[in-house]
C-alpha cells in the first residue's frame, strides 16, 4: 500500500511540472509570434537563401519589440530575460539597418544567425 500510494505522488508530481512547465511555454503569446517570423527567417538563410530575411526583417523587428514590451510570464526569470531580450532587440535593429543599407549576402547571414543565437540563449536561461 505504502509503495502504491508512493508511485501515486510521483506520477501525479510529475503530472504537474509537465503541465505548469507546457502552459508556462503556452502563454508567452509574443515569444512564439517571435519564434514564428524567425524560423520562416533563419532556415532559409541557413541555405543561404536571404530572400525571407529580407522581406521580414521588418516584421522580425516589430515582432521582437513587443515581446521586449511583454509581460514576462511566471516560470521566466525577470531578471535574465531582459537584458538578453535588449540583446535580440538590438541585434534584429542592426539586421534591419543591414537590409537597408545593401550590405552582402554573408554578412546578413552571420546576423541573422547571431540572433537567432541570442533566440536560444533566451529559451535556455530564462526558465526558472
Amino acid at each position: 500500500m505504502k509503495l502504491f500510494r508512493n508511485f501515486m505522488m510521483a506520477t501525479l508530481l510529475v503530472f504537474a511540472a509537465v503541465t505548469a512547465h507546457a502552459q508556462t511555454k503556452a502563454n508567452w503569446k509574443e515569444m512564439h509570434d517571435f519564434h514564428g517570423v524567425m524560423s520562416k527567417t533563419f532556415h532559409p538563410a541557413e541555405e543561404n537563401n536571404l530572400k525571407p530575411l529580407k522581406e521580414n526583417s521588418g516584421e522580425l523587428l516589430s515582432l521582437a519589440k513587443a515581446w521586449q514590451q511583454s509581460k514576462v510570464p511566471q516560470g521566466y526569470n525577470q531578471q535574465i530575460t531582459a537584458p538578453i531580450l535588449d540583446k535580440l532587440v538590438r541585434q534584429i535593429e542592426k539586421i534591419g539597418e543591414a537590409v537597408k543599407t545593401g550590405k552582402p549576402e554573408a554578412d546578413l547571414k552571420k546576423m541573422i544567425t547571431d540572433a537567432h543565437d541570442i533566440f536560444h540563449e533566451l529559451m535556455e536561461k530564462c526558465r526558472k
